[in-house]
C-alpha cells in the first residue's frame, strides 16, 4: 500500500518511480510502448542525445529536418522529440499546418518535450521584447522597410512570427547562405538572431566586410551599443547571442592538433567564431559534417569542432578513421542531456495511457505568422 508520504512523492516528482529502474527495464518499457503504438507514434533523435536514446529515435537528424519529416509522415498521430524547445515548436507548427490539420479531419498531432526543462541557451538570447525594441530603435536611424529580418532555427516561435509578419525569414546552418543572398536581393539590411557567428562567417563568405556588420548588443545602450553612423553603414546587423557549445572552440585549439598531427583535417560548424573557422579545412552544419566522415577515405584523420556525443558517435561508427574531439574542454550541451531514458520512459507510457504530458502547443496566430517564414525559407534554392 502506498504511504501519503509516498504518494505525495509520486505526485510531486513524477520521474521519481522511474529513476529508480536501470536502463535495461527502461528500455524494454519504452520499445513495449513503441510496439503498441506502432507508426501512430514517432520519436524524433536530434544528433546531439545521448545514445542510449537515440538508440531508440525512429527518425534521427538535425532540429529542422526532423521536423520535415515527420511533419510529411501520414501515419503518425504522436511526435516525441528528444530535443529542445524550439524544436519542439517548430515540429507543432509545421505538423498542424493548415493543410495538415485539413488532411486529418482536424485531429492534432501533439508534440511532446520529455523535459520541459530541455531548452536552449542561445535561442533564450534574444527575446521577442528584446528584438521588438531592437526594431523599433533601428527604425528611428534606418528605414526598416529596407531591413529583412532573418532568424536561425535555433530560436523561439515568436522569433520565427516575428519575422513572418515583416516579411522575413528562417534560415539553418546549411541553407544560411542562400537565405542571405535571398533576403539581400531583396532589401539593402538584414537583422540576423539569434547567433552572431552563424551570420558573421556566412557574410564574411559573401564578401561583406566586418565594418558593415555591427553587433546588436540587447543588453547595451541605445541602438545596441552603436553609432547611428555604424546603423547606416551596415548590411548585416549581427545579434549579441552565441551558441555555449561552440563557443568553447578556441584558435588555438586548431594549433594545437596542427602541431600534433600536419595531415589533420579541421572540421568545424559555422556556430564556432569566425577565427576557429579561418582556420578550418571544412566547414559545415550538423548533417555536413556527418556526410563529409561517412564519405571520407579510411585513415582519414580528423578534429571536429561540434557537440561531444556526435563527435563520440562519429568516432564509434568509423573507426576506420581516427577522430578527434577538437577542444579539450568537454562540450556538450547540458540542455539537450536533460532528456534521459527515464524521462523518455515517462513521457511515452503518459502517452500511451491517454495522460500525455509537457505537449508543446503554439498559438495559433503564432503559428501561422511563424509558417510564414519557414514557407519563405523553404521557397529558398
Amino acid at each position: 500500500m502506498t504511504t501519503p508520504i509516498a504518494a505525495l512523492v509520486e505526485a510531486t516528482y513524477p520521474l521519481q518511480p522511474y529513476r529508480s529502474l536501470d536502463n535495461e527495464t527502461l528500455t524494454a518499457r519504452i520499445q513495449a510502448v513503441r510496439t503498441a503504438m506502432g507508426r501512430r507514434l514517432l520519436i524524433l533523435g536530434h544528433h546531439y542525445q545521448q545514445d542510449e536514446v537515440i538508440a531508440l529515435a525512429d527518425l534521427r537528424g538535425d532540429s529542422y529536418r526532423l521536423s520535415e519529416l515527420a511533419a510529411s509522415d501520414r501515419e503518425c498521430r504522436a511526435i516525441v522529440f528528444c530535443g529542445v524547445h524550439f524544436m519542439a515548436e517548430t515540429a507543432d507548427i509545421l505538423a498542424n499546418r493548415p493543410e495538415c490539420l485539413a488532411e486529418r479531419g482536424g485531429q492534432r498531432i501533439p508534440v511532446i518535450l520529455p523535459d520541459l526543462a530541455a531548452g536552449c541557451s542561445m535561442a533564450d538570447m534574444a527575446e521577442i521584447e528584446q528584438v521588438e525594441e531592437c526594431w523599433a530603435q533601428l527604425g528611428e536611424v534606418i528605414d526598416t522597410a529596407d531591413l529583412m529580418p532573418v532568424t536561425y532555427v535555433n530560436s523561439a516561435a515568436s522569433l520565427k512570427a516575428f519575422c513572418g509578419r515583416h516579411g522575413g525569414i528562417v534560415c539553418t546552418s546549411a541553407n544560411a547562405r542562400a537565405v542571405l543572398d535571398w533576403a539581400l536581393a531583396r532589401r539593402r539590411r538584414v537583422l540576423f538572431f539569434p547567433d552572431q557567428h552563424l551570420g558573421r562567417n556566412t557574410a564574411l563568405a559573401m564578401g561583406i566586410g566586418l565594418d558593415a556588420m555591427p553587433v546588436w548588443d540587447p543588453h547595451g545602450d541605445e541602438l545596441g551599443g552603436n553609432t547611428p553612423e555604424a546603423i547606416r553603414q551596415s548590411r548585416v546587423i549581427l545579434w549579441k547571442g552565441h551558441c555555449s557549445v561552440h563557443q568553447m572552440f578556441r584558435p588555438e585549439h586548431v594549433d594545437h592538433f596542427r602541431s600534433l598531427y600536419p595531415d589533420i583535417k579541421i572540421l568545424v560548424h559555422p556556430e564556432c567564431m569566425r577565427e576557429v573557422v579561418a582556420k578550418a579545412d571544412a566547414i559545415g552544419s550538423t548533417g555536413k559534417i556527418i556526410r563529409l566522415v561517412e564519405e571520407a577515405p579510411a585513415g582519414t584523420r580528423w578534429a571536429i569542432g561540434t557537440e561531444l556525443h556526435l563527435v563520440n558517435r562519429l568516432k564509434h561508427e568509423h573507426p576506420e578513421q581516427e577522430i578527434h574531439f577538437l577542444s579539450p574542454i568537454v562540450c556538450m550541451c547540458a540542455t539537450m542531456f536533460r532528456i534521459d531514458l527515464a524521462h523518455l520512459c515517462w513521457a511515452v507510457e503518459n502517452l500511451a495511457a491517454g495522460t500525455p504530458v509537457n505537449v508543446i502547443r503554439v498559438d495559433d496566430q503564432t503559428a501561422s505568422d511563424a509558417l510564414k517564414s519557414l514557407r519563405r525559407m523553404l521557397e529558398v534554392k
